[in-house]
C-alpha cells in the first residue's frame, strides 16, 4: 500500500510515452495492463551503482535474455554534490556524500569490454548537446543487444585468477601437512637436531619453489600422480611434492 502512489506514477509515465494502454483493470494488489503501440521498451535503473560489480550483475541479466545494455554516468564534483544535497528537503549527512564519492567507480571503457556502451556526462553543466548523446547511446545499444554467448575476456581472466589463487592456497595447506608429517618421521628416526634444522630449511625451500611453479601453471600441465588420479588437479600434483619431501627425509635418515 505504501508503494501504491509510486506505482501509479510509474504507470502514468508509461501511458504518456505510449508504452501502455490507458485501460487497466484492478487485480488484487497490482494492475493488469496491455501493451499499446509496439516499440522499444527501456528499463531505466536509476541508482548510484557505485561498484562496477553491481553494474556487472545487470549486464549479466541483459546477456542472459539477449537484451541491450548501456550506462549513463553523471560525473559531478564533490563540492557541487554537497551543495545540492544541502538544498534538499531531507539532506543526507555530508559524510555520506563524501563516502560515496570515495567508493564510486567510474565506467572503465578501456578495461571492461562490457562497459563499452557507456556515456559519461558532467552533470554540473547540463548542456543541450547531452540529449543528442543520450539518444545516440540508446540507439547504439538497441542496435547491438548483448549476445548470450558473448565472451568477456576480462571476467574470464578474473575468474581464472581467483581459481589459481584458490588452488595455490589449497596446495600450501597440503604442503604444510606433508612437511609436518615428514619432520615427525625424521624425528621418529632419531635424526640429529642440527640435521632436523637443515631438513626443515630444505623442505620449506622445496615448498616455496613448488608453489611458485603452481602459480605459473608449470606443474599442473603434465604431472599426474602415478598411484592415484584425482579429479582435483591440486590434489594430484601434491603427490609430486610429497614424493620429493620423502626423498629429502630419506637422505637424512640414511646418513
Amino acid at each position: 500500500a505504501a508503494a501504491q502512489p509510486a506505482w501509479e506514477r510509474f504507470l502514468g509515465c508509461c501511458r504518456r510515452q505510449g508504452l501502455l494502454s490507458s485501460a487497466g483493470s484492478r487485480a488484487g494488489a497490482g494492475y493488469r495492463t496491455h501493451a499499446a503501440t509496439p516499440g522499444p521498451l527501456y528499463l531505466i535503473l536509476d541508482d548510484n551503482f557505485y561498484y562496477q560489480s553491481m553494474r556487472y550483475e545487470v549486464y549479466q541479466l541483459a546477456r542472459k535474455y539477449s537484451l541491450s545494455f548501456c550506462q549513463l554516468f553523471l560525473e559531478c564534483p564533490l563540492e557541487r554534490c554537497l551543495q545540492r544535497n544541502r538544498l534538499r528537503s531531507h539532506p543526507l549527512p555530508d559524510q555520506t556524500i563524501c563516502l560515496m564519492a570515495r567508493k564510486i567507480e567510474i565506467p572503465d571503457l578501456k578495461k571492461n569490454a562490457w562497459e563499452q556502451n557507456s556515456l559519461i556526462l558532467r552533470s554540473a553543466d547540463g548542456i543541450s548537446e547531452d540529449n543528442e548523446q543520450i539518444i545516440s547511446l540508446l540507439a547504439t545499444a538497441l542496435e547491438n543487444p548483448v549476445k548470450q554467448n558473448e565472451e568477456n575476456a576480462e571476467q574470464k581472466e578474473a575468474d581464472r585468477a581467483i581459481c589459481a589463487a584458490s588452488a595455490v592456497h589449497r596446495a600450501d595447506q597440503m604442503c604444510r601437512r606433508v612437511i609436518s608429517q615428514a619432520m615427525k618421521d625424521a624425528k621418529d628416526k632419531n635424526v640429529l637436531p642440527s640435521a632436523m634444522k637443515s631438513l626443515a630449511e630444505e623442505l620449506n625451500k622445496l615448498k616455496a619453489e613448488f608453489l611458485e611453479d603452481l602459480r605459473q601453471g608449470n606443474n599442473l600441465k603434465n604431472q599426474i600422480c602415478l598411484e592415484n588420479q584425482y579429479s582435483d588437479p591440486t590434489t594430484s600434483v601434491i603427490c609430486t611434492f610429497q614424493h620429493k619431501a620423502t626423498n629429502a627425509v630419506n637422505k637424512y635418515i640414511l646418513k
